[in-house]
């Protein structure tokens, strides 16, 4: 079984697409087995988004992720880091078709309702930089 890290981004919060948003990943048969709530600080998105730092649209994504607190969750399936983007759709969620979860709540390339892990690499790391080992449960 696979694990994955996802957020649920600040518009997703604002707009109360969560419940939403959960229901499809339970219904493709994903189990939750790390979830907290918390407001990422400008350290941590510095080295979450560390592959853009250092590019003059950074300042809006750190801002953007900061403005409100954000769910964060491990989630645990066969495939799971593939399947989780396919349910998402393209990171723009203007070319995200109707059905994928950025299609239907998303707005913009930011504005795109959940972070995914792109990769199971990035999931392990993700997962490390946002839960300590004792907050994932294996089921």
């Amino acid at each position: 079984m696979q694990k994955t890290f996802v957020i649920f981004k600040p518009d997703c919060m604002a707009q109360r697409h969560v419940g939403q948003v959960l229901a499809r990943f339970e219904a493709a048969g994903f189990d939750v087995v790390g979830c907290k709530l918390a407001r990422l600080t400008p350290e941590l998105l510095r080295e979450h988004y560390a592959h853009v730092a250092d590019k003059p649209f950074y300042p809006e994504i750190e801002a953007f992720m900061s403005q409100r607190p954000v769910i964060m969750m491990a989630l645990q399936g066969e495939d799971i880091v593939a399947k989780v983007r396919d349910l998402l759709g393209p990171t723009d969620s203007r070319k995200a078709a109707k059905g994928t979860i950025r299609g239907d709540f998303g707005t913009d390339m930011m504005t795109n309702v959940v972070h995914a892990s792109d990769s199971v690499e990035n999931a392990r790391a993700e997962l490390a930089r946002f839960f300590r080992p004792e907050e994932i449960f294996a089921l």
